[in-house]
């Protein structure tokens, strides 16, 4: 195992998951994630979700299955509460839309929203928790605006 880091970083979200497996499923389906890690203990289940190949800074969405909790959804990230992520092209925010429609799980439709925002929709995991797909939303461009030039990537 590696060293801590040499400064304080954001590392993860943890989330509630009535049923891991088919969370996981819909993560895949929906999402750049991949899966990190899997651990199961006497208290339930988890799983460490992540950009893959992400090693500088990673940011994990940790999904926990409480074995007492299981087949209870709890949403916590709901109704305007969300994560997001920016994808690289704007036909992958519609490409995602297209199948959360499909699936039944498509909460805002693709649109276009003023800056800082960008072009996004928005999708409903399993638990009821929204995660915002974005494209052109401007959060690493301001990181590297703000902090770029004084701390080279």
């Amino acid at each position: 195992m590696g060293s801590g880091p040499s400064r304080p970083r954001w590392t993860h979200i943890a989330l509630p998951s009535s049923d891991l497996d088919a969370s996981l499923a819909w993560y895949l389906e929906f999402t750049p994630l991949v899966v990190l890690d899997r651990r199961e203990d006497a208290d339930g289940q988890s799983a460490w979700l992540s950009h893959e190949g992400q090693v500088d800074d990673p940011f994990v969405l940790v999904l926990v299955m409480f074995w007492k909790d299981k087949g209870k959804p709890a949403p916590i990230m709901a109704p305007f509460a969300h994560i997001g992520i920016e994808v690289p092209e704007r036909s992958d925010v519609e490409a995602i839309a297209e199948r959360a429609r499909a699936a039944g799980c498509l909460t805002w439709e693709p649109r276009d929203m003023p800056d800082p925002i960008g072009y996004i929709c928005a999708i409903t995991d399993p638990d009821g928790n929204v995660i915002e797909i974005s494209h052109n939303q401007g959060v690493y461009a301001k990181v590297q605006e703000v902090w770029g030039a004084t701390n080279p990537v």
